[in-house]
């Protein structure tokens, strides 16, 4: 069974006297340890699918399995949920908190799951240091380069050990280095077993993944398989 998967899935909009159809009847299967990158042009509906996916909206038609639970019918406080339990985020502009530390940033979806303070600082402090940051837990966002900030986004995606990983232009606003540092550890996590699902315009960043989909006018243009580059070397 795979890990995650869409069926017919449909979003429209009403906008005004108008409705307006993002997404049309896309089916696509994730299975557990994919990596798979999400193309195409604006307004092709890659955000619309990334928000179904992370639970952020519902479908107006179609299922979404995620771990076997279809959540395109749960209601909104059991996909907060679903949410904080089963996907980690990871965004373009990390969208780190930041008048909180590092550690404190890694810890806010435990604090959401009710997670006791000593467990929660140790689970933090594990990623931070694993992602490279352990030179860095009390220092702020405003003092950390945009890797770093990445770094840890990418940590706090994996705090809650999730089913998926969803990450919309993660290295947009880094420069060529330090994209190409982003890109060999989110392929390392993904040799580790986590399903990435990355949206992006970049060919060079779809290049490592698995599995492309490409989307036209809200429906699946094509869906390909890649054989990832081999690692760059150090």
């Amino acid at each position: 069974m795979p890990i995650a998967e869409i069926v017919g899935l449909t979003k429209h909009y009403q906008m005004g006297d108008a409705t307006v159809t993002a997404l049309q009847d896309v089916s696509v299967a994730f299975d557990e340890g994919d990596f798979f990158a999400i193309m195409g042009q604006s307004g092709s509906g890659k955000s619309t699918l990334l928000n179904l996916l992370g639970c952020l909206d519902r479908p107006t038609s179609g299922s979404y399995f995620l771990g076997g639970d279809d959540v395109a019918i749960l209601d909104d406080d059991a996909l907060s949920d679903i949410r904080s339990r089963k996907i980690g985020f990871i965004f373009q502009s990390f969208n780190l908190i930041p008048q909180l530390t590092v550690v404190e940033n890694i810890e806010v979806p435990l604090f959401y799951q009710g997670w006791e303070a000593r467990p929660s600082r140790e689970r933090a402090i594990e990623l931070a240091t694993k992602l490279g940051l352990g030179e860095r837990l009390e220092h702020r966002p405003p003092q950390l380069s945009g890797g770093q900030q990445q770094r840890v986004a990418i940590a706090r995606s994996l705090v809650n050990d999730p089913l998926i990983i969803l990450a919309d232009e993660p290295t947009g606003n880094l420069d060529s280095v330090t994209e190409r540092e982003i890109l060999d550890l989110l392929a390392e996590l993904n040799r580790q077993g986590k399903t990435l699902i990355v949206v992006t315009h970049a060919d060079h960043v779809a290049a490592r993944a698995h599995k492309v989909l490409r989307l036209r006018d809200g429906r699946v243009d094509s869906l390909r398989r890649n054989e990832p580059p081999p690692p760059a070397p150090a």
